[in-house]
């Protein structure tokens, strides 16, 4: 029996499944007849391709066909293009940059050059090299921060700057008159670096073409089936879009990577087509890194100015974003400006503005990573927060109680971009500073220093937006037998959808969780969906869902009383029950279910089944928002960074699985922290060859570089959707780069160091050691 709502600790009803190699992921799917594909790629960062000649690979064993840069633009399909329009910053319109899924110029190295297809992947490897290409080698940009430099190589010959567009918000008189009035301007340049995200399962999908309903199916593993459908049948081959099947079963992680249209996957379609066959692509892990979408590579220049009293009455930072070669969709860009609204944090910051140069540079296109924007954001401002209590003798939390906003002020219009519904911030501080035990800090620190090591403690209260809209759709169809089949348009990737929302339905309907069916991922089982991103899947996926159960009540309350012999009016609904009031005749809602197929239990002129189908739309994005206390020990003799303790107080409103929750956080954590520690996607600035190419290079944490992380939740419900819940998926990501960087600070703060950026090595912080000393 599985009776389980929302709040209850429930293990992941999915893991027996996947933890017993039961689980359907794209390498298990196999079709009849299938090739498989191998994409050659670019061994430059930028050059032209002067001559291809597949002859004597075509001849290869097992070759089906070969595909490069001329065919695809002799096939006319099409490729992705930004719908949002943009402008530089004297008003003129952004540059636009479309990614072909073969090119006749390499843009990066990893670059899409021909795409060979076989009977077996290492036919289709073999024959790879037996294409003869002459290049010609390109001077390339490859550095964030020189990017728009006059001296550095263009990307592209219609944008010698490589300046994409410049976005601006905020009000900029306001802020410049707030620092001319300032009584203290605390500035800081923050470098944060480029990062990958990893994924324990690399991309992949399978093509088909069905000839005789002209159809293209998509095996793939993505967070936004939908999306990636209507992509491909508009802007690709240009088709309706029920022309278009995308299946996405289990997913191993996607984090945002996973969220858009890859050139693999038009390749599969294509190649599947004109071969007849179908056509399976799975990368390995170098492909991988040298092909995925990337996260964050920021350069900001970040000041906040303050009055005598440690108010926060200015904030103006100035970033350029690395987007990579292509500006070819929307979401490269939403990691640089999308989410910069909560620079200004859960304080009552007075005037801001934001100004972000996004450049084109010779290196793989950027898109959302866990957090999207937000870690950054959080980052730049609580940096500065904490240099601004150094300065001005005062505790980082006294300095934030100063300029929280009060519990009472909600809903708080900020002067930056959004309205806050809901939040207690320093209840939040207050809460995670008595669980980390900050009081007696300066003792243990004092304990360290006698081992001869170096001791920090950093904190962040940081909010961040979760991603509403635009709608979602859940549909809830009851069987004969009585039993719930539930089809969500948000798209699992490891979060464990299954058990989240079948609690909910126990709780809205009262049905065994063990008599629903979860499906998701497949357009054809569900018209609409908008995926999973943002954190948005428990409050947009959740509140659809309750709009459907809430339809399904309507209907089945009309039959109870039909087979009741009562008056509608006298029907409650409780606890998956329908009883007449006042007496002890009830009908379960699994009794109506079956009933509801039985004409003659059915009121007149009603149709048989039960059945809703329902799309919520909010024009309200939420604000999970907490605070985060790290701890860490530094070995000045040779860097080495331990994490001592790390605690977290997340309000992340209606917490529909603590257990889950939990879950997520440690995630979020790790990924952040990973950051912080070791990991970084550097190229090398000449050649523009990826510096690390494999887990060799790349450096990932595992659990032994973390200690246990203490999680515990502040629920404060939000009232702008039904179910009260803010989103609980990138919060651990937001507050740890932030925390675990104020923490290295702090430690290093007795040598006289100000700041160190991402990310932390041993080595590079023996270095700075060692340097500090030496003056």
């Amino acid at each position: 029996m599985g009776q389980f709502g929302i709040g209850q600790s429930v293990s992941r009803l999915e893991d027996p499944r996947l933890l017993t190699g039961r689980g359907r992921y794209l390498d298990d799917i196999n079709l009849d007849n299938q090739a498989r594909g191998f994409v050659l790629r670019s061994p430059y960062a930028h050059a032209n391709i002067c001559r291809i000649d597949a002859t004597e690979a075509k001849q290869a064993p097992g070759v089906l066909a070969i595909f490069t840069g001329d065919d695809f633009a002799a096939s006319g399909l099409g490729s992705q293009t930004p719908q949002v329009p943009r402008t530089k910053a004297d008003g003129s319109p952004g540059f636009v940059a479309p990614q072909p899924a073969l090119v006749k110029t390499a843009k990066f190295v990893g670059d899409y050059i021909a795409f060979v297809v076989a009977e077996t992947l290492d036919q289709a490897k073999d024959a790879a090299e037996l294409i003869d290409i002459d290049f010609e080698s390109l001077p390339s940009a490859m550095d964030t921060a020189t990017a728009a430099d006059p001296d550095t190589p263009a990307v592209w010959e219609d944008c010698p700057d490589n300046i994409c567009f410049v976005h601006d918000a905020g009000d900029r008189a306001a802020t410049d008159a707030a620092f001319e009035r300032a009584d203290h301007i605390i500035s800081q340049d923050i470098d944060i670096n480029r990062i990958t995200a990893n994924s324990m399962e690399a991309r992949g999908s399978i093509g088909s073409y069905d000839k005789d309903e002209e159809r293209y199916v998509l095996h793939v593993g993505t967070q936004g089936p939908h999306a990636l459908r209507g992509a491909l049948a508009k802007e690709i081959f240009k088709v309706d879009i029920d022309r278009v099947h995308i299946i996405a079963d289990d997913m191993g992680g996607g984090f945002g990577m996973k969220g858009g249209l890859y050139p693999e996957y038009t390749l599969c379609l294509w190649a599947a087509k004109e071969i007849g066959r179908p056509v399976k692509w799975v990368s390995d892990r170098s492909e991988a890194i040298l092909s995925d979408t990337k996260a964050r590579d920021n350069i900001t220049k970040a000041e906040l100015a303050l009055d005598k009293d440690g108010k926060f009455i200015g904030l103006r930072v100035r970033t350029i974003a690395n987007i990579g070669a292509y500006y070819a969709a929307d979401r490269i860009a939403v990691s640089g400006i999308q989410h910069i609204g909560v620079l200004s944090g859960p304080y009552t910051t007075g005037a801001v503005h934001i100004e972000i140069t996004l450049v084109l540079t010779n290196t793989v296109n950027m898109a959302p990573y866990r957090g999207a924007g937000r870690p950054e954001a959080a980052y730049v401002m609580e940096r500065l927060v904490d240099l601004a209590s150094k300065e001005l003798g005062l505790s980082p939390t006294e300095l934030r109680r100063r300029n929280y906003i009060a519990e009472d002020a909600f809903p708080y219009k900020t002067s930056f971009l959004y309205t806050y519904d809901s939040g207690e911030f320093e209840k939040n501080m207050d809460m995670a500073i008595a669980d980390a035990d900050y009081e007696n800090f300066e003792e243990r620190r004092q304990e360290a220093a006698n081992r001869g090591k170096l001791l920090g403690l950093g904190l962040s209260n940081t909010i961040e937006l979760a991603q509403g809209g635009p709608t979602e759709t859940a549909t809830t169809r009851f069987d004969a037998s009585g039993k719930l089949t539930l089809i969500t348009g948000t798209k699992n990737s490891g979060q464990g959808h299954e058990t989240m929302y079948k609690q909910m339905v126990h709780s809205m309907l009262g049905l065994d969780t063990d008599d629903v069916t979860f499906i998701d991922g497949d357009t054809d089982q569900i018209d609409s969906g908008n995926g999973t991103f943002g954190s948005r899947s428990a409050f947009m996926g959740g509140s659809a869902i309750n709009q459907a159960a809430e339809k399904i009540i309507e209907k089945a309350k009309k039959i109870a009383s039909h087979v009741l012999e009562a008056a509608e009016s006298d029907i409650e609904f409780s606890n998956g029950k329908f009883v007449i009031a006042g007496t002890d005749r009830t009908l379960s809602m699994t009794d109506v279910a079956k009933a509801s197929f039985d004409p003659d239990q059915l009121p007149p002129g009603m149709e048989p089944g039960l059945e809703a189908t329902e799309t919520y739309k909010t024009d309200y994005p939420t604000f999970p928002n907490g605070c985060h206390i790290c701890e860490v020990e530094i070995d000045p003799d040779t860097g080495k960074l331990e994490i001592m303790r790390y605690t977290v107080i997340d309000d992340v409103g209606r917490v529909v699985n603590p257990l889950t929750l939990k879950g997520q956080i440690h995630g979020g954590i790790a990924q952040g922290l990973g950051q912080v520690l070791m990991e970084d996607l550097s190229y090398d600035s000449e050649s523009g060859q990826i510096l690390a190419g494999s887990f060799m290079d790349y450096a990932m944490p595992r659990a032994d570089d973390f200690c246990h992380f203490a999680v515990k939740a502040n629920e404060v419900i939000t009232p702008t959707n039904p179910l009260g819940a803010k989103g609980g998926g990138e919060a651990g990501t937001v507050g740890s780069v932030a925390a675990g960087m104020n923490a290295i600070a702090n430690a290093l703060e007795p040598l006289g160091i100000k700041h160190v950026d991402l990310p932390c090595t041993a080595e590079k912080l023996w270095r700075i050691i060692q340097e500090a000393k030496a003056v």
